[in-house]
């Protein structure tokens, strides 16, 4: 744990007692400060109570005499309204900010001590990729030898990590929840993946998206800005960070154009990363035959995260044989079972149309599962990538919905997605994938995608035990 100093003696609110909430309680406690804890949720508070915080309801507590209000990234605090407690405590004028603002705060005070090798900061943001990117870069690390922590959206609450140690790397995944509203923001390295249309509700539109993003490269200035600029959005950034076109400081990357320039660059073309510096060519690898990077997107991933371990030092074969090493995250184009020539794909992860994109634009031949809540447009945009799929097999709350907009493409309503791995089973060829990238939210069937992911690979572990 990283104690929050600062705070002494002080009354601090604490908002939402999830994974992030509660490490923010007990790092708060660990510094001295008088905490004042609460969930709108009676399982949350009583999970708080079994850890041993005492809960005070916000929702009647004396504003002027709290310090500042910390907050749950799943807790709405502008749009599309303000939770009401967030908002009485802004009337009030308390000072509102998050576990990450928190975290960097006290990240930077405990750096201060005397390192020859002071620690660093990666932190990771972007649409799509962002999961597998921090895990790759983690992975990278620990294979080269180095100490390193990963937390936030993935792995240990931010507030949760050891203290750092001599030549530490901590890498953090942070979402556009987190980067909004957290009032420090000071990574030595920040990556920005991409963007496409995402959580826009809590963003007042794709403007107030993408300036949630750009905040972690605009609030301390990163030592070193990793860009990808396959959307115009990340061009705009690269951009607006760089010095001159020469600027060493902002790598951009690219999965499927090739990046010209006097700058330093990563891309990935027809399964070859390169890299090059000042139109050089410094190192290239050939990423077709690795297993946990399947696809363009997952290219997009490697470059990233390459890009990120050649910034710290590490040499360009080390990284090589880290990345051919690297067997993906659970639910992100993850390979759970092959039987007679056919491959079973679990990217439960592709929650809207264009991380779908991605996976299907992975793979040759593809019985596609699809559905649950679909989101606004449905999967209309994906019709350039349908070229691939030879039937759909439509499961949840969107299933009729989806099945009016795949045009000419075959495909099944299914409702289940046991009926769904069923209908797959008997229908795939040699040589096709059976493909779970539901291009929807799960809420309508399943708590979160990682449930409908374990379902997807429950159904293939018992259609290949039978047939076995």
């Amino acid at each position: 744990m990283i104690p929050v100093l600062g705070y002494e003696s002080r009354r601090v609110a604490v908002l939402g007692l999830g994974r992030s909430g509660l490490a923010a309680c007990a790092a708060l406690l660990a510094g001295g400060a008088e905490v004042l804890a609460w969930d709108e949720s009676h399982e949350a508070r009583t999970k708080a109570e079994a850890a041993g915080h005492t809960l005070t309801d916000l929702a009647r507590v004396d504003w002027p005499s709290v310090t500042a209000l910390i907050v749950s990234p799943g807790i709405p605090h502008l749009y599309p309204a303000p939770n009401k407690i967030i908002a009485a405590a802004l009337v009030a004028g308390v000072p509102v900010d998050n576990d990450i603002g928190l975290f960097f705060r006290s990240f930077a005070t405990a750096r201060s001590m005397a390192f020859d090798q002071p620690p660093k900061v990666v932190a990771v943001t972007g649409s799509n990729g962002k999961s597998t990117t921090t895990a790759l870069i983690h992975h990278i690390l620990q294979e080269a030898g180095r100490p390193v922590q990963m937390a936030g959206n993935i792995g240990k609450g931010v507030l949760s990590i050891d203290p750092p140690n001599e030549g530490e790397v901590v890498v953090l995944e942070l979402s556009s929840y987190q980067t909004e509203l957290a009032r420090a923001l000071t990574p030595d390295i920040a990556v920005f993946t991409n963007l496409s249309p995402d959580h826009l509700d809590r963003h007042g539109g794709m403007g107030g998206y993408f300036a949630a993003k750009r905040r972690l490269f605009a609030e301390g200035g990163p030592d070193r800005a990793v860009i990808g600029v396959d959307e115009v959005e990340g061009q705009y950034l690269a951009g607006q960070l760089a010095q001159a076109p020469e600027d060493a400081r902002v790598i951009r990357i690219s999965s499927g154009s090739r990046l010209a320039g006097p700058g330093w660059n990563v891309f990935a073309r027809k399964g070859f990363l390169s890299e090059y510096r000042q139109g050089r060519q410094i190192a290239s690898i050939d990423l077709r035959t690795f297993k946990g990077l399947p696809g363009g997107h997952n290219h997009q991933n490697a470059c990233a995260a390459y890009a990120v371990a050649r910034t710290l030092g590490l040499a360009p074969r080390l990284i090589e044989d880290a990345l051919e090493s690297f067997t993906g995250l659970p639910h992100r184009s993850q390979l759970v079972g092959e039987a007679g020539g056919v491959r079973f794909i679990n990217d439960s992860k592709a929650t809207n149309a264009e991380s779908a994109a991605q996976a299907l634009q992975a793979f040759e031949r593809i019985r596609w599962i699809a559905g649950g809540l679909g989101k606004e447009g449905g999967i209309t945009t994906l019709a350039p990538h349908l070229g691939h799929v030879v039937k759909a097999y439509l499961i949840g709350h969107s299933a009729r919905d989806f099945a009016l907009q795949l045009g000419e493409t075959p495909h099944e309503i299914c409702e289940t997605m046991e009926r769904a791995v069923a209908r797959t089973m008997a229908e795939a060829q040699p040589g096709e994938v059976v493909l779970l990238a539901p291009a929807a939210a799960s809420f309508d069937q399943y708590p979160d995608f990682e449930k409908r992911g374990e379902a997807f690979m429950a159904a293939v572990q018992a259609g290949l035990n039978d047939a076995g």
